[in-house]
């Protein structure tokens, strides 16, 4: 894949064969290179090449695959069956709102350290060994700034069950219940 970026989207289409074949470039293309177009923050849409249906999450979600089966996993097996017991229960919703809030949270915070941090190395882009050195620099800084995250994530968390049980009584309410005579 060329090292040129481009300012329209990509569409990417998936043939049977399970080959993905960039439009834009006119090149077969591997996951290697779709993440690569997520590294660059390249928007992009992969779609099945008969039917069009949209397979973009599905895409995302074998690069994840494989990124969590190359050694050095991101969620651990509790996590990860945690997420899978939310499919289907009434707060599947929710979680998916609540987990992309706290990542974006996160986002923010890694920004904010970046530009706190842009004089520290004349101004060059951290590699990960400098963000290394700067995070055993840094480490209470850090623990006080992830402290924070946890707090408002678990607030966040908290005000999501709150809105929940006060929507489930607002329509509760709507309705005259009347309790049953049970016989003795």
């Amino acid at each position: 894949m060329s090292g040129v970026k481009k300012s329209s989207e990509h569409l990417i289409k998936k043939y049977p064969n399970r080959r993905l074949y960039d439009t834009q470039t006119s090149s077969y293309i591997t996951l290697a290179d779709v993440k690569q177009l997520v590294m660059e923050d390249d928007v992009f849409q992969v779609v099945d090449a008969k039917s069009n249906e949209d397979l973009t999450r599905s895409i995302l979600l074998q690069i994840i695959l494989d990124e969590e089966a190359g050694g050095s996993p991101m969620f651990s097996s509790e996590v990860l069956s945690q997420i899978i017991r939310y499919y289907g229960h009434a707060m599947q919703g929710m979680m998916g709102s609540y987990l992309e809030k706290n990542i974006l949270s996160f986002i923010d915070i890694q920004h904010k350290l970046a530009e706190n941090s842009l004089g520290v190395y004349e101004g060059k882009p951290f590699s990960p060994e400098m963000w290394t050195q700067f995070m055993n620099v840094q480490g209470p800084m850090m623990q006080g700034m992830m402290g924070n995250y946890i707090e408002q994530s678990k607030n966040l968390f908290v005000q999501m069950q709150e809105q929940m049980q006060n929507q489930t009584i607002g329509i509760f309410n709507k309705f005259p219940f009347v309790p049953e005579n049970k016989p003795k």
